[in-house]
Formats: C-alpha cells, structure tokens, sequence
C-alpha cells in the first residue's frame, strides 16, 4: 500500500523540513550577463582622474616588470617565469583596493600583485629562482607565500578571515587564484566554508582563457565562472580583466561588502594570458597566433592610454614619464638580480614547521656532515679522514 492509498490521503501533503530551503533569493547573487566595464562607458565620468593616472603608471611599470622578469628567465638567473602580460589591471587592482591591514593571498602567477602592493621586486622572485621557500616574511606586508599547489591558498584565506573576525580585526583576505584552480576541490571547500562562516573574503579568479593548455570550455559548462557563487549563496561578480577601473571598482565594492560583514563576493575576471604559461611552455601548440593578436587590441595598457589621452589626462609627455620610471625599475632589479646570491643550505630546514620533525633534524643532520666533510676536504685535502 502507498502513501497515497492510505486513508486520509487526499489531505495528505508531505513536505521537506524547513532546512532544505534556500537561504537567500538566488536572483540577486547571479552576476550581469557581459563583463562589468567603465572604459569607454559613461561610468568613466565618476572615477577619479588621480586613480587612472595611478593605475596608468602602475600598468606600465608591471608591464616592465612582466619583461624583464621573463627576461632573466632566458639569462638563466630566473629558473622559471609565469608571465602575467596581458593581466596587469587584475595584479594592479587586487592590490590596490586592500588596506595595510589586509591580506593577500596570491597564487604562482600574481608576483606582479605582491609588488604592487609594496614587496621588494627581487624578494617576490626568489621563490621562481628556487634560493628559498618563500623570499619574504609574509607579515611585513601581509601577503601570504606565493602559491604554486593550485588553490591551496583559498581556505588560508578563508581561515585567516574568519579568525579575524572572531578577533574582532578589521582584516579582508583577498584570495587570487586562475580558472584552472576553480576546477580543484581547494576552490570548492573555500568557498562553501566562506559563505557559511560569512568570512570576510573576495575571492578573485583570473581567467585569462587557459589553464596551462587546457581552455575554458574543457573544464566547465557554466555560463561563466563567476555563475559558481551562487551554489554557495554568494555573490557573483563579471568583469572586464583588462578593464583596470572596472576591475578596481568590483574588487573595491566586494572588500567594503567584506568589511561590512556581509560576507564573501567570487569575482570573476576576463582577461587574456598573452604569453604561455610560463618560459618552459610552448603555446603555439595550444592556441594560435591570430587569437593573441585579437586579444592585443584590447591590451590594458592601450585601453586606459587611450582613455586618460583622449580625457586629456595624459600627453606624451606623461607617457614617456611612466615608460622612464619602468626602466629605472627595470634596471635596478637586472643588477641585483645579476648578482649571485649568499645562500645557507641549512636554512633549507628552518620555517618548515614550528617544531622539527623527526625526520627533518635527521635529513638536517645528514646535510650537516656532508657540508662538513666538504669543508674538511677543501682544507685538509683528499687525504683528510683517513
């Protein structure tokens, strides 16, 4: 016998408890249907000129930056390079919109968001030249250790939040990661922890169309990226990756919705990697020559150019002025970057955990004897310890 032959049956309506029901109206959490854009718009009129001529010198300088590090890549004083060309207004933006007293979180790729936001040029490449596990002490400037594990560094962010807030800290994490990180279940618990816990966190996903080789198109079938908040009840936000005032704005609005306390925002970005994935990839087997030249047309660097020129913002000479700051930049790290680093091997154990493991002060042990078995020979000859 079912339900329904039972007696009383007609009067009979089941329904789930009241736990399976949403807790938010989905409607306002889906993100607009095109990228959020302010160049070329009407919205450009209420930005102010000072933050376009900022964010101007600042692109051009990353743009430098982006050069000459892959630059030393070639020169064998880099190991390896994940260029950010292309994606200069999300490096600039995530690190602008933030507090002193905020948190980074970036991923392998975002070294050029470190330095914007103040870390020595040299100290954020140390880890790409492989001298030491990180090159900088995260709390001077509050940016967590470049990440090369994808996604790891989304529930560091989440974490980090949530135990501000708990403090009672007026702290926002900023977690960056690429579209190929939202395919990793890193990206997934971060995000649900985020929204339950209402952490104040933005999660910031470039993405720049491919995760190394793989496009878009092969790893999800969601209407964008951004689409993904709203499974975990949070805001989703598009905008144009290279639209850098664009990209400012939604970042800012999501740190001060953080801020507020009303919770996490997944803004998703639409840029365009324009070198490969990194010195040791070759893209043309990916993708082809005239899909980057249509993307060069919506360069960055030329799309805020073109608007602070045609305002009257900026000359020639004031281009040339940014473009000379650059190579000051530039310079300054290729002669330090030329020269040879003073390592210690046996920090290769130190800040690894709080308290040595077993393992490590017997690996540790192991390298000191070699090192003094070394020194020993250089001093005594092939002879010594015999």
């Amino acid at each position: 016998m079912t339900v329904q032959e039972l007696p009383g049956a007609a009067a009979y309506r089941p329904t789930p408890p009241p736990a399976w029901k949403p807790i938010t109206d989905p409607a306002p959490l889906l993100p607009d249907p095109e990228p959020y854009r302010v160049l070329g718009t009407d919205a450009v009129a209420d930005v102010d000129p000072e933050l376009l001529l900022r964010l101007h010198a600042e692109l051009v300088r990353g743009r430098r930056y982006n050069a000459q590090a892959t630059a030393l890549t070639k020169q064998g004083r880099l190991a390896v390079y994940p260029s950010s060309t292309g994606q200069e207004a999300c490096e600039i933006a995530a690190a602008l919109v933030l507090e002193d007293r905020d948190w980074l979180f970036p991923s392998y790729r975002d070294t050029l968001a470190a330095v914007a936001r103040g870390l020595d040029p040299v100290e954020a490449l140390t880890l790409l030249r492989g001298d030491r596990h990180t090159g900088y002490d995260p709390r001077e400037r509050r940016i967590a250790p470049l990440c090369t594990p994808l996604a790891t560094q989304l529930p560091h962010a989440v974490g980090l939040a949530h135990a501000a807030r708990l403090k009672g800290d007026d702290v926002v994490a900023l977690a960056m990661v690429g579209d190929g990180g939202t395919s990793e279940g890193d990206f997934h618990e971060a995000l649900n922890f985020a929204a339950v816990w209402k952490a104040p966190v933005v999660f910031f996903v470039q993405n720049n169309g491919f995760a190394i080789s793989v496009p878009l198109a092969k790893q999800t079938a969601a209407p964008s990226l951004a689409h993904k908040a709203v499974g975990y009840g949070m805001p989703g936000r598009l905008v144009d990756g290279n639209d850098a005032a664009a990209v400012h704005q939604v970042l800012s609005e999501a740190v001060a919705r953080a801020r507020r306390g009303e919770g996490p925002t997944l803004v998703e970005a639409v840029t365009y990697r324009m070198e490969a994935h990194t010195n040791a990839d070759d893209a043309t087997r990916y993708r082809v020559d005239s899909e980057v030249e249509a993307w060069k047309a919506h360069d960055p660097v030329r799309l805020l150019e073109r608007e602070l020129t045609e305002r009257g913002l900026l000359d020639d000479a004031g281009i040339e002025q940014a473009k000379e700051a650059a190579e000051r930049m530039a310079a300054a790290l290729r002669d330090r970057m030329n020269a040879d680093p003073e390592l210690a091997p046996m920090d290769l154990f130190a800040h690894v955990y709080a308290e040595q493991t077993s393992q490590l002060r017997e690996q540790a042990a192991g390298l000191r004897a070699e090192l003094d078995a070394e020194q020993d020979h250089d001093e005594h000859g092939p002879e010594a310890g015999r």
